[in-house]
């Protein structure tokens, strides 16, 4: 299983510079108000000098809390970006090596979901919420410290709400992590009806449908703004009843710091330095409203990754690699596969010798072309069924085996780049005069060298999103001449 504290752990010392950085800035946010509480004893005892130091003293202590507090900023929210791209190059790499059974339950659309909107989440959990989390400690034991100093009595009176906070917290928390999911899984599913409708806009045209199909991106649409909404109202209900129950705090010290500065149980500077420190202790408090929802939709999010990471390949690489001589002397051994308990093909055998060809025939739904993706281990392969020059492809690294074995899929998919790169796909220096050579050589035994020849460009033609540019039968030949390749 992969935790977000693996991920996050490289980042430990950047984030312990951060947490650095905060404890200072606490520091000095704290630092002003004690000299605040010494010019306003100044201003009531007519000492105006004094009360010009204490005033530089407190531009001087804001200028630098300004400068460490963004610096803080800087460092840990730096760390959220990190991790953020960490997961998006992770999800992209298991992307590649997971097989079709996981696409079969999980969409396009979905996935793309995952990969930005869910990962915003988690980069706003590691970057905004690690902060607020550590900030709101130091803010809170600093606040309450100093308070105790200034007056006990008026720090219970101010601490008297917290409970009654503490309980909303808890019992919105849940409430926030199971809507959060809700309304990324209904993002997800209408990111995936728009996906659909833009990739087969030619199918939706072609049969009339425009209207059935804007009516089901519609329902998708009203189902994600539904489930966000219900979390907006949810967050509405939160930030009133805490600031609510906070602000009774605030009136209890008012109240009773009052009568003390009256009977001379508090000076003025106390009570004006109390009062700063507990707007200090408010602030942190009300936001953790903010940090709260933050960190459910940053869990919720963080699951919904997880199981793009966690889902187990079909396809492993052997323990101890065995490598093909590369020849190309292919086998079937009494193959028999399945795909959810359905049998597919059973007791297939046959041999290809090397530098010779073979058509495989069969009526629809045979399993010709569940056969050709078995060969390259695009499918969980059985062991022991296929071989490659004589060596088992399940013992064969699957990189190396599908250099040796290529495949042109039924359905062909063009990059949107130019035809060049779309050939070249599998070259290590595709622009060097010797790749061009080859791509050239390839696009002529697959018949289409003189279509793309054709072309505004040539092999430098921009063919669009999969393909768009070109007709269907020059993007079956350019597919199979990059396999040639």
């Amino acid at each position: 299983m992969t935790s977000l504290g693996s991920i996050v752990r490289p980042h430990a010392s950047r984030l312990a510079l951060g947490a650095l950085l905060l404890l200072l800035t606490n520091a000095l946010d704290k630092a002003i108000p004690w000299l605040l509480r010494g010019a306003v004893d100044g201003l009531v005892d007519g000492r105006l000098e004094d009360v010009k130091q204490y005033a530089f003293g407190v531009i001087g202590l804001a200028a630098g809390l300004w400068i460490v507090r963004t610096r803080s900023r800087i460092v840990v929210f730096n760390v959220g970006r990190d991790v953020e791209h960490e997961l998006r190059h992770r999800i992209l790499a298991q992307v590649h090596r997971l097989g079709s059974a996981f696409f079969r339950t999980m969409p396009t659309g979905e996935i793309m979901t995952r990969a930005i909107n869910d990962l915003g989440q988690v980069r706003l959990l590691v970057g905004f919420g690690a902060l607020n989390v550590v900030n709101s400690v130091f803010a809170f034991v600093g606040a309450i410290v100093l308070m105790l100093v200034l007056s006990p009595e008026l720090t219970l009176w101010a601490l008297a709400p917290f409970p009654i906070v503490i309980l909303l917290m808890q019992r919105f928390g849940k409430l926030i992590f199971q809507r959060s999911r809700e309304a990324q899984e209904a993002l997800g599913k209408l990111a995936d009806v728009a996906h659909e409708n833009v990739s087969g806009v030619r199918v939706v045209r072609a049969f009339a449908i425009e209207e059935l199909e804007a009516s089901r991106f519609d329902e998708a649409n009203a189902r994600a703004i539904r489930a966000n909404m219900r979390l907006v109202v949810l967050r509405g209900l939160m930030w009133p009843l805490m600031m609510l129950t906070l602000s009774l705090g605030t009136l209890a010290v008012l109240w009773r710091g009052g009568q003390m500065v009256l009977d001379d149980e508090l000076g003025v500077g106390d009570l004006a330095a109390f009062h700063a420190y507990l707007a200090q202790l408010l602030w942190p408090t009300m936001a953790l409203g903010w940090l709260l929802s933050i960190v459910q939709r940053g869990r919720a999010s963080y699951g919904r990754v997880r199981e793009i990471l966690d889902a187990e390949p079909e396809v492993l690489p052997p323990e101890i690699p065995e490598h093909p001589s590369g020849e190309g002397a292919l086998e079937i051994r009494d193959l028999h596969y399945a795909i959810d308990d359905r049998p597919i093909l059973q007791g297939v055998s046959f041999e290809v010798p090397a530098k010779s060809s073979v058509a495989v025939m069969g009526t629809v739904g045979a399993g010709k072309s569940t056969l050709a993706t078995l060969l390259p281990r695009l499918g969980p392969t059985p062991e022991g069924a296929v071989f490659v020059d004589g060596v088992d492809v399940t013992k064969i690294e699957p990189t190396e085996l599908r250099h040796t074995v290529a495949y042109a899929p039924q359905e062909p998919f063009l990059f949107s780049t130019t035809v060049a790169r779309n050939l070249a796909f599998g070259l290590d220096d595709p622009s060097s005069p010797e790749a061009l050579e080859r791509i050239r050589a390839a696009a002529r035994e697959a018949a289409v060298l003189e279509e793309i020849e054709g072309l505004p460009d040539g092999l430098e033609t921009l063919v669009g999103e999969r393909g768009v540019q070109l007709s269907g039968g020059q993007k079956q030949r350019i597919a199979l001449a990059r396999a040639l390749l």
